[in-house]
This record gives C-alpha cells, sequence and structure tokens, in this order.
C-alpha cells in the first residue's frame, strides 16, 4: 500500500467513526419515543398475502409483496404490485406471474435513469430450481420480462443502488437450515448483468435475508439473518469502498425479514420479525458504533406477520408488512412518528 493509500484508508476511517458516532450522539440527545399514527390494511384478495417492499417514487406510493396459496413453497407463488397517490387508496397495478413457478420475496427500487425495478426469487416446480429475477417498467403497469441475475440457486435478497451501481447481497437457498451457508456479495451496473464481487462475506450459521445502507462517507452497512443451529442472532456488518473487506458483530437479537433505514436527524431504524412470544413486527433503534439495538415500537401483528418495507416521508416512517393478527396474513401500511 502507498503511502497516499494509507492516509486515505485512515482518513476515511476516521470520518466513518465521525458518522457513526454522529448517529450515536443524536439518538442519545434525542427522545426515543415512538408513536404509531395510523395503520391500514391495503390488500387482503388472495389467501396468503405477504413478504412487502415499499417505495415512493414520481409522487406515487408502490408496495411490492407475494401472493400465493401459502406461506411455504406454492407454485402459484405471483409478485403484486400495489400504487396510490395519497397512501390511503390502493389500486392494483399489476401481477407479475411465472409458469410453475413460486415467486417470491418482491423488493422494489429506482434505476439511476428512473425506472422501477422488482426483483424476486422464483423456484420451479419438479426440479426445484432457483434463480433471482428482476423485472424493470416505467410506470409500475407495464413490466419488461423476466431477466435473471446472479448464480443460480443465490437468492439475491435485495438490490440497493449507490453512486450509479447495483449491489445486492445473496444467499444460498436451500432448504437444511443446520447447513452452515453463506452469503456473496453481487455488483452490477445496469441492474441486468452482475459479478460476484465477494464470493463470500465470511458468516456462517446459515445467513441469510439482508438489508444494505450507504452512508455518506461511503461506508456500507449490513443487517444479516441468521437462522443456524448454532446461531440464530442477527449481525451487524460494515465495509468501505470497494466493499471487499467486511466486519462482523453480533446484535444479540433475532431478526426476520430485516430492513434498516438511517432518518433525516442521523438516527437508524431497524425493522423486522421479531421472535420472543410470538413473531411480531418490531421497530428498534440501530446505534451501529456499538452494535446495539434498543425497541422502539411494535406495531399491530401477530403470527405470520413482519417483512417490512420503509419509507421516510414528510416527517413520518412509512411502514408496509403483513401480519395475520386478523385472522390471514394481510398487507399493511402504518405511519410512526418519532420524537
Amino acid at each position: 500500500m502507498t503511502t497516499l493509500q494509507s492516509y486515505r484508508a485512515g482518513f476515511l476511517a476516521i470520518l466513518s467513526l465521525a458518522v457513526l458516532l454522529s448517529a450515536n450522539e443524536a439518538l442519545a440527545e434525542s427522545s426515543d419515543s415512538a408513536e404509531i399514527i395510523e395503520v391500514r390494511k391495503v390488500w387482503d384478495q388472495a389467501k396468503h398475502n405477504a413478504f412487502t417492499d415499499l417505495i415512493r417514487h414520481q409522487d406515487r406510493w408502490y408496495c411490492v409483496f407475494r401472493e400465493a396459496t401459502k406461506h411455504t413453497v406454492s407454485y402459484d407463488g405471483s409478485l403484486r404490485v400495489l400504487t396510490s397517490t395519497d397512501g390511503e387508496n390502493w389500486t392494483s397495478a399489476a401481477l407479475i406471474t411465472m409458469p410453475e413457478t413460486d415467486l417470491r420475496d418482491a423488493k422494489i427500487s429506482i434505476t439511476p435513469d428512473g425506472k422501477l425495478m422488482l426483483c424476486g426469487y422464483g423456484r420451479t416446480e419438479g426440479e426445484r430450481d432457483r434463480q433471482t429475477y428482476v423485472w424493470f417498467s416505467e410506470d409500475g403497469k407495464t413490466w419488461s420480462d423476466a431477466h435473471p441475475i446472479g448464480d443460480r440457486g443465490y437468492w439475491i435478497w435485495r438490490i440497493v443502488w449507490h453512486n450509479g451501481a447495483a449491489y445486492g447481497i445473496g444467499y444460498k437457498g436451500g432448504d437444511n437450515r443446520d447447513q452452515d451457508g453463506h452469503v456473496r456479495l453481487y455488483k452490477g451496473d445496469d441492474g441486468k448483468t452482475f459479478e460476484t464481487l465477494v464470493p463470500d462475506l465470511g458468516p456462517r450459521s446459515y445467513p441469510n435475508e439482508t438489508s444494505l445502507l450507504f452512508l455518506e462517507d461511503g461506508m456500507a452497512i449490513c443487517v444479516l439473518r441468521r437462522d443456524g443451529k448454532a446461531e440464530q442472532s442477527a449481525l451487524l456488518g460494515k465495509a468501505q469502498a470497494p466493499y471487499t473487506n467486511w466486519k462482523w458483530e453480533d446484535l444479540g437479537v433475532r431478526i426476520g425479514g430485516p430492513e434498516a433505514i438511517r432518518l433525516p436527524d442521523g438516527r437508524f431504524i431497524v425493522a423486522g420479525r421479531k421472535y420472543p412470544g410470538g413473531a411480531k413486527t418490531q421497530l428498534w433503534w440501530l446505534d451501529p458504533s456499538s452494535a446495539s439495538l434498543k425497541e422502539a415500537v411494535e406495531l399491530p401483528s401477530n403470527g405470520d406477520s413482519s417483512y417490512p418495507g420503509l419509507v421516510f416521508h414528510d416527517g413520518q416512517l412509512w411502514v408496509s408488512y403483513y401480519s395475520s393478527h386478523e385472522g390471514k396474513s394481510n398487507i399493511y401500511v402504518a405511519r410512526v412518528r418519532f420524537q
């Protein structure tokens, strides 16, 4: 490493520490109270409605999720796209299907050229093939053909754009959770073609679903779910560009379907499935500098529940999620205000 590279690495490390400490100070100086403003059921038409994501684009809301006969493998699994102008009245914009394939876990993002990008995972009947796919749309109604991305058999959980590039963490999508498994980091420029940036990010004990954030100094933060026999608590990962060297810390809490967001005041929120006492949809405060979580608010939920999408808009956090606390798994959108 040259002297200039050493200085640059040291400067980035100091800058990253300053960013994380400022978030910690914001959390310490502010109230940690959270108030649920509203919870609205927005969809219940399928037998099983679940695994959501949420985005706001061109003054419209888009909520995406899976419809199927059941939670587990169901070869009628499809990806539903809802849209709304006011967050109150929601209508169906599209339904993405694939013959004899269980499409799961819709995630939505916006490409650098302003298109909507939908990501999902398909399991095919018979050969039980596994592949991650993406679709593109100008208006949320008409979608492109499916583009397979990543390695066959790897479930790329979510696509996040940073500095014109697309990043996603994929995990080996097997059925045996007693196996250690591993996760890898993908990078692409156009959202259709991805290269493996890091073949193995390190964590074991069945690492799988992730939330990935990029901070203003370029640092990447990842909240990683684990479900193995050895350990089930979530991990917090941190890396600087080019994101090939990751450090992981134990968050001490099991989280399903994690999603994270940074609020305008610098604080971090993590949302996901809380397990003790029956599955609930929970929001936590995250302190990245100490890799610690503190409960913020629990949304009305129970049983088959969680997998949230997060958008901060007009001073409130909008949360899409699913829950079966009203008899079957339905889709909800909540609004939360923080002090």
